[in-house]
C-alpha cells in the first residue's frame, strides 16, 4: 500500500505527521470518493514530488476516470485562482475587488462530478494555498448543501498533513544531498 510506503519514510522526529496520516487517510470517515479526490488534489498542491508519487496510484484505483481528471482540475484551478484571490484580498486598494477577474474557471461550473465532491476539493486544496476568501466561498457552498462542519475539517485536515509531510520529505531530500 502506497500510503505505509509514505508512512515509512517519515523520519522518526516527525513521527506525529506519521500517525495523522493513518488517521486522515486510513481511517478516514470520508466516502472513498471524497477522500481520494482530496488526497489527489492535495498531493498535487503540496508540490512534492514524493507525495505525489506515493499516493497518486492509489488515488488513480479508487477514483472514476471522471473523478480522478476532476480532483487534477480542481488542484490546477485553484493553483490559479488561489494565487489572484489571494493577492486581491490582500491588497490595500478595494477597487480591485471591482475589476472583473477575467480568468477562465469553467470546471468549477462542471467539474464531471458532484458538486460538493468538487467544491470540498477546492476548499482543500485553498487551505494548502493559503487563500481565506476561497476558503469562506468554498465552505458556504458547502455549508448551504448541507455538508457538515465535521466532513469540511476532514477535509482540511488531510490538507495540513499532506502539505506537512510534503515539506518534511523534500527538505530530508535536500539535507541528504
Amino acid at each position: 500500500m502506497a500510503l505505509d510506503e509514505l508512512k515509512s519514510a517519515v523520519p522518526d522526529y516527525a513521527k506525529d505527521l506519521k500517525l495523522n496520516l493513518g488517521s486522515v487517510i486510513g481511517n478516514s470517515p470520508l466516502p472513498q470518493q471524497q477522500l481520494w479526490g482530496t488526497v489527489l488534489a492535495c498531493a498535487i498542491a503540496s508540490r512534492s514530488a514524493q507525495v505525489l508519487r506515493e499516493l497518486e496510484p492509489e488515488a488513480k484505483a479508487n477514483l472514476s476516470p471522471e473523478a480522478y481528471t476532476a480532483a487534477k482540475s480542481a488542484a490546477a484551478v485553484m493553483a490559479m485562482n488561489n494565487v489572484y484571490y489571494r493577492t486581491r484580498h490582500l491588497l490595500s486598494d478595494p477597487e480591485y475587488g471591482n475589476l472583473r477577474a477575467g480568468l477562465r474557471m469553467n470546471v468549477i461550473g462542471n467539474p464531471g462530478v458532484e458538486k460538493v465532491d468538487f467544491e470540498l476539493w477546492s476548499l482543500a486544496v485553498s487551505a494548502i494555498n493559503g487563500c481565506g476568501m476561497c476558503l469562506d466561498s468554498h465552505e458556504q457552498v458547502l455549508r448551504k448543501a448541507g455538508v457538515e462542519r465535521e466532513t469540511i475539517q476532514e477535509a482540511f485536515k488531510i490538507a495540513a498533513v499532506l502539505q506537512a509531510v510534503g515539506a518534511t520529505l523534500d527538505a530530508e531530500g535536500v539535507l541528504a544531498g
